[in-house]
């Protein structure tokens, strides 16, 4: 559950592990030198975490290996600092990482990758510290040669335009949504992130998408109301379009504000002391319930006297997160009754 009290840590990783979307950010954020050596059809997730324990407050890390060619691969290091503010110290970190990482790859198949570290950062203030390695360093040149040289590539979300973000829907979504999530004007954004999110939700597997959406915003931001999401949507759902607007209003009534930012936010945070498991389960509950209705309607709805039945956390997660890719209710049906 300590996923679900760090709100970044958890949006960043759900967004960025999905394929797709892991193939854009590479795609159009990486030095296009670079990215043009790089076969993406190749691009593989590794599961791992590097960061420290006591740093995840700050950092989340993804690593995903690539081919480079020729039977030659590399690892993409990507950390994802979600800070206020910079830190001098980044490079001794994304260093201190990169070794884990080397490490990793030696011990699994006995292989040093080269690795290109990138540092995410979408703090309210401009990324403003050097980014290589030596400039920790004041020494005389000739001392120089024995600091390790190196730099990590920045991708600043607060030096791009709205319209400069690339990539797919949920992509840029989830860039515009990380770049405005400490605005104080972040209501006033609304309309333009929930017209992506419209967008997004006309895709057969974005259901997945949306609902991290919406719950990163509730838990992230106390500068969101209710009525601010109401209007929103309101905004940008077209009069026709009735079965999206009844769900994103369901969404909201049944506690995106108060039972995801409240819920989650001190619940959740006051469950671990507490045990409160329930509060969870029952917020997995609504969001299948949610999940069922979008994508199944009155007839995936039929399942919900099996599913409220089931007490572990463990399948009604993973009955959530078959939602995002089964075809059929039959296949949903498999999850749990396994």
């Amino acid at each position: 559950m300590a996923d679900l009290i760090n709100p970044h840590d958890r949006f960043f990783k759900e967004a960025l592990s999905q394929h797709d979307t892991a193939v854009d950010f590479l795609r159009y954020y990486l030095p296009a030198d670079v990215t043009a050596l790089l076969d993406l059809s190749t691009i593989e997730l590794i599961k791992d975490s590097f960061v420290d324990e006591a740093l995840h407050e700050h950092f989340s890390d993804l690593l995903y290996a690539v081919g480079l060619g020729e039977g030659q691969g590399i690892y993409v290091y990507v950390l994802f600092e979600h800070k206020s503010y910079t830190d001098k110290l980044t490079a001794l970190q994304v260093l201190r990482y990169m070794v884990r990482v080397w490490d990793y790859g030696l011990r699994q198949e006995a292989r040093l990758w080269p690795i290109l570290p990138v540092v995410v950062y979408h703090g309210p203030v401009g990324w403003h510290i050097p980014l290589d390695f030596h400039s920790l360093f004041q020494v005389p040149e000739p001392v120089k040669r024995f600091v390790p040289a190196f730099q990590y590539w920045l991708c600043d979300l607060s030096t791009f335009s709205d319209d400069e973000l690339k990539g797919d829907v949920a992509l840029r979504a989830t860039f515009l949504l990380l770049k405005h999530i400490f605005d104080p004007d972040l209501h006033e954004r609304l309309p333009d992130i929930a017209s992506l999110w419209y967008n997004l939700a006309q895709q057969p597997t974005a259901l997945g998408y949306v609902e991290a959406m919406l719950r990163y915003l509730a838990t992230a931001s106390d500068r969101i109301t209710e009525r601010d999401l109401s209007e929103a949507l309101e905004a940008v759902i077209p009069d026709g379009d009735r079965m999206m607007m009844t769900i994103a209003q369901r969404w909201i009534d049944q506690g995106l504000q108060q039972g995801l930012q409240q819920g989650l936010q001190q619940g959740l945070q006051q469950g671990l002391q507490q045990g409160q498991q329930q509060g969870l389960r029952l917020g997995l509950v609504q969001g299948i319930t949610l999940g069922l209705d979008l994508k199944f309607g009155a007839e995936g709805l039929r399942l919900l006297p099996e599913i409220r039945k089931i007490e572990d956390i463990d399948v009604l997660t993973a009955i959530q997160e078959a939602l995002k890719t089964v075809k059929t209710i039959d296949e949903l049906r498999r999850v749990y009754l396994a």
